[in-house]
Parts: structure tokens; sequence; C-alpha cells
């Protein structure tokens, strides 16, 4: 399975976010890791869904809406009108996440389920077989250029296995402290997905940061 690369632009030049993004796309990125903060699911404001809706026409690549947001059933409708692709919200931030699921999918968008780094992977174990992603944060949401997390191996691994004997096509992405380094890790443990914020927009060549972090291809060795 080939790695896709989801530049967070949480780390982008805010001021030019509409070349930011042209700029990533150009250089190979397949995704646009698109982080919405409300301020109250996390401490910082980012960006709505006015912003999304208008850098929509400058990238074909595929917007990836990462929801860090309290009642994330409120935003799903505008998200998907602004153009998103792909729409993840945060397991802890509702009690009915099967039913953003089937939102998300009415309004014919993938969904994704994201966990922070203190919530079990049972918090998501009935939804994998529903959501298209999930995504396993490996820093603590708010904030851009933490360090990642080592002890999410273990988690991103036992989700990998879980979805395997499910026997069913869900992604898993990552998100938080990717650099070259931590890409093999996590690559090894299952993920399929990175999201790369600081390391890819702080590079003085993206294409190359960008090559560096989907790296080698890695084959999975299925114990039958």
């Amino acid at each position: 399975m080939s790695t896709i690369i989801a530049p967070s632009i949480l780390s982008a030049d805010f001021s030019h976010l509409a070349d930011e993004v042209k700029k990533i796309s150009d250089a190979g990125a397949e995704y646009v890791h698109i982080d919405v903060m409300d301020g109250t699911f996390v401490p910082e404001i980012t960006i709505g869904a006015g912003v999304v809706k208008s850098l929509r026409k400058y990238s074909d690549a595929v917007f990836d809406v990462h929801l860090m947001v309290e009642h994330p059933e409120t935003q799903i409708k505008s998200f998907a009108d602004a153009g998103a692709n792909i729409i993840t919200f945060h397991a802890e931030a509702t009690n009915h996440a099967h039913r953003i699921i089937q939102q998300i999918h009415e309004l014919g968008l993938k969904a994704g389920v994201a966990i922070n780094p203190g919530t079990s992977l049972s918090a998501i174990e009935e939804l994998v077989e529903d959501a298209e992603m999930i995504l396993i944060m490996t820093v603590n949401p708010g904030w851009g250029g933490q360090k990642f997390i080592e002890s999410m191996l273990g988690k991103i691994h036992m989700l990998y296995h879980m979805i395997q004997e499910m026997e069913t096509d869900c992604d898993i992405e990552v998100d938080g402290g990717i650099n070259p380094e931590t890409s093999v890790d996590v690559r090894e443990a299952g993920a399929n997905i990175l999201v790369a914020g600081s390391a890819i927009f702080g590079a003085k060549d993206v294409a190359k940061a960008i090559k560096e972090i989907r790296g080698k291809e890695i084959t999975h060795h299925h114990h039958e």
C-alpha cells in the first residue's frame, strides 16, 4: 500500500494560504490536511469553512479536513459544501460518532474518526467498519511543531491488526511530529496516510521533504 502525504496547513504561511496549498500539491502531496480548531475542543482557533471554500479553487488535491471542534455534527454540512473530500471528527467530541459518520456519508464524503493520544482504541473499535479512515494523533492536538509520542506506535500497530482481522478497508492516518525519521516507524506500524506540518513547510525544498517523508515502500508480512 503506497503512502499518502497530507501536509498540514497549520504550519503554512497563513497570509499566502492559496500559494502554500498550490505549492504542496505541485510538490507531490496527494492530500491537503486542513486543521480546523474552535478554541474550545483545543485552545487555538484556526480557520472555518469559508477559507476552505476559497482554497478549493487553487488545488485538485484531496481536502482532508480535520475537525478539532466540539459539536462536529453542526459543522459537517458547511465543510462538505466548501469542498472537503474527507471529514474527520474526534471521538472525544461526541457521543454519537456512528450518526456523524452516516451524516458525512449522506453528503457523499469519506468519514474519518480521530483519537487523541490519551484515548484508547476501544473508543473507535465499533467504527472501523463504517469509517474510511482512523486518525491516530501522535501528539496532543492544538499546536504544531510538537515531538512525536513514541508510545503511540503500539497503538498504530494494534489498529492495523484490528483492521486486518475485520477484513475491512480502512486507512490509518497519523498526525503529529512526523518527519523522515518517525515516518519509517509509523509506516512499519501500519499507517498509510502521514500528516506532516513543519517538516514540510519548514523545508527549503518541499518536494524533497515530501519524498523523504514518503520514504521507501514497506511490505507488511501478514501472518496467516
